[in-house]
């Protein structure tokens, strides 16, 4: 009899070690998938804070520069664009809506550039104090895209990081989860290139 306790003791400890360690790390890859999902929320918001300073941005530029139309309709399409490629926090597996997503807001970027160095040659434009008031917002904007990629970035590194070690990587198979997508060093190189907002 006692013999028959013994190994029942033994399985009962191994049950209560296993579940300890599976809630765990079960509990720790979901607190990882909400800072993922949080650190997306403050990226897109940024990205379109950054969108929603594009009209004002735009008008501001029409009412000075009446040979410039090309350049703002390509300000205008990049900004469409933006806001028909949009990806919440659940597709974050997938790299390449992720970067049609960057791909996007890089395209916005490189108008919003254009669109800059074109203003340079009014001087009545820069003088301006509502252009002057929109690029300092810019200028807030894409400091904040910095920052919160960074956040992104981190999130995102620390969540793969754990889903791929034990015991994260046992649970993760089970519960299906995968690793999330991140900027690769192509869309960071793009990222770079983000509009130099300059008051000279």
């Amino acid at each position: 009899m006692k013999n028959g306790i013994r190994p029942l003791y033994i399985l009962i400890v191994l049950a209560v070690i296993f579940g300890f360690i599976f809630f765990s790390a079960y509990n720790t890859i979901q607190t990882q998938d909400e800072k993922v999902a949080t650190s997306w929320a403050e990226v897109v918001n940024q990205y379109q804070r950054r969108a929603d300073l594009v009209p004002n941005l735009v008008n501001t530029v029409k009412g000075y520069t009446s040979h410039e139309s090309q350049v703002l309709i390509d300000v205008t399409n990049a900004r469409a664009k933006v806001g028909s490629v949009q990806i919440n926090a659940d597709q974050l597996t997938d790299q390449k809506a992720v970067q049609q997503f960057q791909q996007a807001q890089q395209q916005l970027s490189s108008a919003l550039s254009h669109l800059i160095a074109v203003s340079e040659n009014y001087p009545d434009l820069k003088a301006s104090q509502l252009y002057s008031d929109l690029m300092q917002q810019l200028e807030g904007t894409e400091n904040r895209i910095a920052v919160a990629r960074g956040r992104y970035i981190t999130t995102i590194q620390e969540f793969n990081t754990y889903i791929r070690r034990f015991p994260g990587v046992i649970i993760a198979k089970l519960i299906g989860e995968q690793p999330k997508a991140q900027f690769t060093v192509e869309n960071e190189k793009a990222i770079s290139t983000a509009p130099q907002v300059s008051f000279n």
